[in-house]
């Protein structure tokens, strides 16, 4: 087996950024990274996903609907969507987080419009 011989740099900036005010970052063969930024608004359906996703959160507040329980997540504070768990996220304020997906979240329009409200 032999290392990755490439190695990536993103500038923020720079990076594609999602229709819901995601940025996706850094991303390689088996973790994605993604940015928010993302102001309260609705609800959208729970859905589920083929990745599970780590977050941390910087700032502002939001709720993580999954499988019948509700998780506040706040600034300092981390979490975890097992793949394939029903969940939904309520943004109570301006959301800032840094999440990562393994393996790597698609970002196609699917994946962008039904995950996180505006």
């Amino acid at each position: 087996m032999t290392a990755e011989s490439t190695a990536k740099r993103l500038d923020t900036a720079h990076a594609p950024a999602g229709a819901l005010g995601r940025k996706h970052l850094a991303s390689g063969k088996h973790v994605a990274m993604r940015l928010w930024d993302v102001a309260p608004g609705g609800e959208a359906p729970a859905s589920r996903r083929d990745y599970e996703t780590v977050g941390f959160v910087i700032g502002g507040r939001a709720e993580l609907h999954i499988e019948g329980q509700v998780i506040q997540l706040r600034p300092g504070e981390s979490w975890v969507v097992p793949k394939g768990a029903e969940h939904a996220y309520r943004i109570l304020e301006r959301f800032q987080a840094v999440e990562a997906t393994a393996p790597p979240a698609p970002s196609a329009p699917r994946d962008e419009l039904s995950a996180v409200p505006r």
